[in-house]
Parts: C-alpha cells; structure tokens; sequence
C-alpha cells in the first residue's frame, strides 16, 4: 500500500501559523478513523523536532512507559523510570530546555476510554508541568464525539487548549490525484464507491477496472474494507445496532425523520439525536431546499453523505448472505446491474463541487452565495406529483439564478432534456417576476447538436476535465 499525501493546505498552514507563535501550545486535532489526520501530523513534523506516540487501549501506566522511551529515543537517552503522563511530561520538559519540540499523543481518546482521569491528568501537566516551556503538544483523536466531548466546557482541558481543528474528508478534485491513471470517468466510478477517504482511495487500484476493485477490496470476508463500515459503528458508537438501522432507511431512500422512525421501528422524537451524531461522524448530512430559507423547516430531509456508507448499505449490507456464502459473482452481477443509476447520484455531487469551484474562480454568469438541491411538488389533474431539479445555484442580493440538470448516460443529451428543465424551473418560487435565469447541463456522453445553438451552459467529461486539470496539481 503507497502511503500518498495530498493537499490539505489549509491544515499545514493552521499548524505551521502555531508552531511560528513560540510559547507553550495545546493543539486539538480531531477527525473520523481513516480520514488522514496521522499523515496530516507526519508531513507537518518533517524536518521538525518532534515526539510522536500512538497511544492504543492497553490502560495508562503502559501507554505512559512506551511514550516515555519513544521520548528517550528522540533525545538518545535511557528510558526513565515513569509511574504515570506527569513522570513523562517532566522527564520531556528538563530534557527539552527552552527548545521548540512537536510532542504529539496520537489516538489520544484511547486513553480517556480505557481511564476518564486523563483530562483531568492533562489539565495539571499543562497547567503545572509544561507552563512557560517553548513546548508544541498535540492531542489527536479519531472519536468525534469523545474528542469534542474534550472540547466542551465541563471538560478539565476546556481553556487549555491554543487551537483546534477537525479534520475532514477531501473534496473530489483532491481525491482525484490517489487515482492519478484513472479518466474522468472512470475516478466518478470509483468516488462513488470510497468517496473522499485517503485510506479508502490507497485500497483501489486505477490499473484496474471499478468491479475488479469491488471485488477484490470489498466483497468477501478478508477483504480490506468488507467490514469496515460496521468496524467504524462499533468503535464510535454505543448503540451500533441502532445507528445501522437508521443507516439503512436512509440508503434505502427513507429521507425524513417520521419515515425513518417507521422503517426503524422507532419513535420520532428519538430519531433526531441518532441523525445529530450521525453528522457529527459526517456520515449523514440534513439537506433542505436551497430556496428554503427558513432553517427548521419541515421540508429537511437527510442524506448520507460518505460515499462509502452509501455503496456499501446499497450493494454489500442486503448481500451479505451471498458473499458469506461465496456467491461473489451473483452480487456482481446484481451491482452491474444497478451501477450507473448509483453513480448518477453521486455525479450530481460531482457537478455541484465543480460549479463552486467555478464561482471561486469568478467563471459564472454571477457570484453564487448557496447552491445546493431543489424539489417540491405540484397537482396535475388533482393528483399530487413530485418534482426536483439536480442543481439550482443563485445570488439572494442580485436575484440570479442557475438551474442545472446533470446526466450520467451513455447517450448524448438532447434539448428534450433542456426544455423540462425550463418547465421545471417555473414551479420554483423564488423572486419569480424579478429574477435572471440561467441554465446548465452536464452530461457524461456530451451534447446533440441542436442543444448547443441554445441558451444554455454545457458541460461533458471532456469540458469538465480540462478545468479540473487547470488547478489540480496546483492543490496538491
């Protein structure tokens, strides 16, 4: 496996903004498993004087006596006699003088798990043991809400801390560069099965094919990422049985909170804190019409928002008696089957981060300020009917607007497809006698050519691409 870092600016820049800012500092870093906060602290320490530890869950007294040598090493020095963090803080603070030293305690919620002392243990290290030294600590966590748990006013560590980051999945035009020999259309095949996840992008392979990796990377016991998902539920979550389930009626399309109860078996009013934590892990997100303009709207629906979880509760979960039973072939085929369908979905996520990406770069006919998804309904013949429409991107203060449909066939769009998204926008209420309209497409196989004499934005692979090309590496 080819360890791979990618991007993550943003982040160098906070921790390298601290490490500049001489003095004692309490860094938090946070984020969910696999999502590359360990090669985040690596590529920030290079070339740095630094302590590294990954702490695991064998209780406080053996953590402390391996972080201790792993400090004796860094000073090429015997290891002390340590009983606790407070005899290895002391041993690292004489020994370290006034020099500016990265000392950082990976999986650092392993220890508060195994012994809910340690907060208040860090709270007299920092405030007795490392006061006044030129000392950068970082304490790194892969439990979300344990770490935020740390975070929160009644913890002993709340004010101690200099700054704080969480740590999130990379946007796709990042995770592009894992797969670098894959097309366009071949990495959206892949996005759509591991997301945004390094550890999950190093897994694939872009000499192969997207159902040669599904099969050799997830489908079967001993694969890499076959358990992964209830891997991640169990170590996070109390109740993984529960939060599975709600998982599921949302993969499954049940998007509101009464019909998840339902599929649940559940009650409502119990729903919302398991949807809280969910987007907390951003595992699931709460997703209302771009146009909605009131925030506890009853018009909120719920998504998940990990690719990952998405193909993994679509494809594997409801097939898992075939694949323990060696019928790999048969959920293949049914995946082959149901593929470009999924990946459609996910090609509307695509085509939304390319439209921001495009506003950063002031290359649309306005400044967009939201854009996100659209759907209502309207009454034909007294029937109730339902209506959405992929993108809609608009300005509240200019009062433009962008309707944007997106395609992932391997036909051509033609202007059918343009004049329903026109209908369409006519049952969107939004500043409706004053507003500029604009439309777009975006299709996988292009465009015929009657549709390009419109007034209408085009965008196929090839068009996508180039842009995309144009400041990838630049990222990196």
């Amino acid at each position: 496996m080819i360890r791979k870092f990618v991007n993550r600016r943003e982040e160098l820049e906070f921790l390298e903004r601290e490490f500049k800012d001489t003095g004692l500092k309490v860094i938090i870093l946070y984020g969910r498993r696999r999502v590359g906060k360990t090669e985040l602290i690596n590529q920030f320490c290079k070339d740095k004087p630094h302590i590294y530890f990954l702490a695991d869950k064998r209780g406080t007294l053996i953590n402390a006596r391996e972080f201790a040598a792993n400090a004796a090493r860094y000073f090429n020095d015997i290891t002390p006699e340590v009983r606790n963090f407070d005899d290895a803080f002391i041993y690292i603070q004489k020994r370290a003088g006034d020099g500016r030293i990265i000392v950082t305690i990976d999986e650092f919620s392993y220890l508060v798990e195994k012994d809910d002392s340690v907060p208040s243990v860090f709270q007299k290290i920092v405030d007795v043991h490392l006061k006044g030294t030129n000392i950068y600590l970082i304490l790194c966590g892969s439990s979300i809400s344990m770490m935020e748990g740390i975070l929160g006013y009644r913890s002993p560590l709340y004010g101690r801390r200099t700054g704080q980051w969480k740590v999130t999945p990379l946007r796709f035009v990042d995770s592009w560069s894992f797969l670098p020999r894959y097309s366009l259309e071949k990495f959206i095949e892949a996005f759509s099965v591991v997301g945004s996840i390094p550890a999950y992008l190093i897994m694939f392979d872009d000499s192969a094919d997207i159902y040669e990796n599904i099969e050799k990377r997830i489908l079967g016991k001993g694969n890499p990422l076959y358990d992964e998902v209830e891997f991640i539920l169990r170590a996070e979550l109390r109740e993984p049985s529960v939060y599975m389930s709600v998982v599921e009626a949302i993969a499954n399309g049940v998007t509101k909170v009464t019909e998840i109860a339902s599929r649940c078996y559940m009650n409502a009013k119990d729903i919302p804190k398991y949807l809280q934590v969910l987007q907390r892990l951003h595992l699931v997100q709460r997703v209302v019409p771009v146009t909605e303009r009131k925030p506890k709207t009853k018009k909120a629906i719920y998504q998940i928002s990990d690719n990952y979880f998405r193909f993994w509760f679509r494809f594997v979960y409801p097939n898992r008696s075939d694949v323990e039973g060696g019928e790999v072939d048969r959920v293949l085929t049914r995946i082959r089957e149901d593929f470009n369908p999924y990946v459609g979905m996910i090609f509307e996520q695509v085509c939304r981060e390319f439209l921001e990406e495009l506003n950063h770069r002031a290359a649309l006919p306005f400044p967009v300020t939201k854009i996100g998804n659209w759907w209502g309904h309207f009454r034909e013949d007294g029937v109730r009917k339902e209506i959405e429409i992929d993108i809609v991107s608009l300005n509240e203060d200019t009062r433009d607007i962008l309707f944007a449909g997106c395609k992932w066939q391997n036909k051509k769009v033609g202007i059918n497809t343009y004049h329903k998204l026109r209908e369409k926008s006519t049952l969107v209420e939004w500043h409706n006698d004053k507003r500029r309209e604009y439309f777009a497409l975006f299709s996988k196989a292009g465009f015929t050519p009657e549709l390009k004499k419109e007034n209408v934005i085009l965008f196929d692979l090839k068009e996508i691409e180039k842009y995309l090309n144009s400041y990838k590496n630049r990222r990196l």
